[in-house]
């Protein structure tokens, strides 16, 4: 933490950013740590190359994240917020890896600690308490801004205040953002209180999709580039989904794979996306990392060059392993 401290302290214009897809979490930490850093004269650069969730769209200063580095951008240093391996920023990694010092902070288990300097602390709720620490450390007060933007990477992190990582921190800190003039039923009403027509036909077809493994341990919900053609959705807009099939009665893990955008190239294989959850039983960051993905035991992912079919087997073969 000193040594972070110091580097920012020391630097004028900075990059921050998360990793592709982002979460409440990515969205909030990041936001929350470039507006603080803004308000002591440091220019900052916000950078996600996938577009934000509209859930939360309504964060401050969500309007300034940029989805190309700007060009001639020359930050001293890059902040990665909420990273379980470097590569999930997402394309623009290897130009993120010429800025002078990169800090990597994070609280998945599975990070294996890139970066010039990094403060991972797996006991964290979510990125967003370590954030709420440093914005401390620097003799930064939490607007209703800030808070705001920390309160959603909590709130969406610990589930509602429902999974495991619920911890003491998690209370404390979330109140003393609502004395900072977080809005608790607000921010509420933004993330869980309406969806488009579109995501409700597509929660709909990702409903149908859903397979069991015959053990019962597993199950799988695909979402596909023709689903979000048909419903005329966005990647995003599956944020969330996994949830349905994590809920079913005696399924241990659920996986949500999901095809990614194409890049553009001629003939190219859908790329396809791996969300994992579980509920507790079984290790998922560790099979995650097989494939160069990460997380948490409870939640984790990864990409895969693979078709749909192969990866279903390749799931269904695990289930079969659980104990």
């Amino acid at each position: 933490m000193e040594k972070i401290l110091r580097t920012i302290e020391s630097a004028r214009r900075l990059l921050v950013t998360a990793h592709a897809e982002p979460d409440g979490d990515a969205v909030g930490s990041m936001l929350a740590l470039g507006l603080a850093l803004e308000r002591t004269g440091r220019e900052v650069v916000f950078y996600n190359e996938s577009p934000i969730p509209a859930v939360y769209r309504f964060l401050p200063g969500v309007e300034r994240i940029e989805r190309r580095l700007p060009e001639g951008a020359a930050p001293e240093t890059a902040v990665i917020l909420d990273c379980a391996g470097f590569e999930r920023v997402g394309q623009a990694a290897a130009a993120i890896a010429r800025i002078p010092c990169v800090i990597n902070i994070d609280h998945h288990a599975s990070n294996p600690g890139f970066g010039t300097l990094c403060l991972i602390d797996e006991t964290a709720c979510a990125t967003a308490e370590i954030v709420f620490r440093l914005i401390g450390a620097l003799g930064i007060a939490p607007d209703r801004r800030i808070a705001t933007c920390l309160y959603t990477g909590i709130l969406t992190d610990t589930g509602s205040f429902r999974f495991s990582n619920t911890n003491e921190a998690a209370f404390a800190v979330s109140l003393t953002l609502v004395r900072c003039g977080v809005n608790p039923s607000e921010v509420a009403q933004h993330v869980y209180g309406s969806y488009s027509l579109g995501r409700i036909k597509l929660l709909n077809l990702a409903l149908d999709s859903i397979e069991i493994s015959p053990n019962g341990k597993l199950s799988m919900m695909t979402v596909t580039r023709a689903m979000l053609a048909e419903t005329r959705t966005q990647p995003e807009d599956a944020d969330g989904l996994i949830n349905y099939a994590r809920r079913i009665k005696d399924v241990r893990v659920a996986a949500l794979i999901q095809e990614q955008p194409p890049n553009g190239t001629e003939g190219e294989r859908p790329r396809l996306h791996v969300s994992l959850r579980s509920d507790g039983s079984v290790d998922v960051a560790e099979y995650a990392a097989a494939f160069g993905g990460g997380g948490h035991r409870r939640a984790a992912g990864f990409q895969i060059d693979a078709g749909l079919a192969e990866v279903k087997a390749r799931l269904l073969g695990w289930a079969e392993r659980m104990g």
